[in-house]
């Protein structure tokens, strides 16, 4: 008899912090949806350089050896880590955007972070419609854009700096068409 009060008692209790989170969800729900309802910008999230702001100088070697002296002539960069979980699922979207854009390799750069030294099994698509360069975990490209995250994504404007970035490239706007 004892034991059923005290499995009573616990359920009870169990069913009263499942009341309380419950209302603590609701109340915060309505907080949101009063500052949509206000018109409250919606912060997306910061992945590096802010929209507006140049890119720093920066020297690397691509997988082919050929050295880029800073962003100039960039249009596009993406950046990816061998040890990022989303990074695989959106090498795919990335390469979707670059060429139904129509954007040449030679303004793309694609920047794996791989820390184990050993690059990721999807550098072979990214090579197909970019210019690939691995580096450390500080890297000096990474550095540059201050990539905050992986994967991060950043759309350039003729003058060098920062048009658009995020963590989904399909969320970037088209790229400038004249450099």
């Amino acid at each position: 008899m004892a034991f059923l009060a005290a499995a009573v008692g616990v359920i009870g209790a169990l069913c009263l912090l499942d009341l309380l989170l419950t209302f603590g969800v609701i109340r915060r729900l309505r907080e949101h949806t009063e500052l949509l309802s206000r018109g409250g910008a919606v912060t997306p999230p910061v992945v590096g350089l802010a929209a507006g702001e140049p890119v720093a100088a920066f020297s690397a070697v691509t997988t082919g050896g050929e050295r880029l002296p800073g962003a100039g002539g960039l249009r596009v960069a993406g950046f990816f880590s061998s040890s990022c979980s989303a990074c695989p699922e959106r090498v795919s979207p990335f390469v979707d955007y670059l060429r139904s854009h129509q954007v040449a390799p030679d303004s793309v750069l694609s920047v794996v972070v791989a820390p184990s030294g050993e690059p990721p099994p999807y550098l072979d698509r990214l090579a197909e419609v970019s210019r690939v360069c691995i580096e450390r975990v500080d890297g000096e490209v990474a550095r540059a854009f201050k990539v905050a995250g992986f994967p991060a994504f950043c759309l350039l404007g003729a003058d060098g700096a920062i048009v658009a970035s995020g963590y989904d490239p399909a969320m970037l706007p088209e790229p400038v068409t004249a450099l």
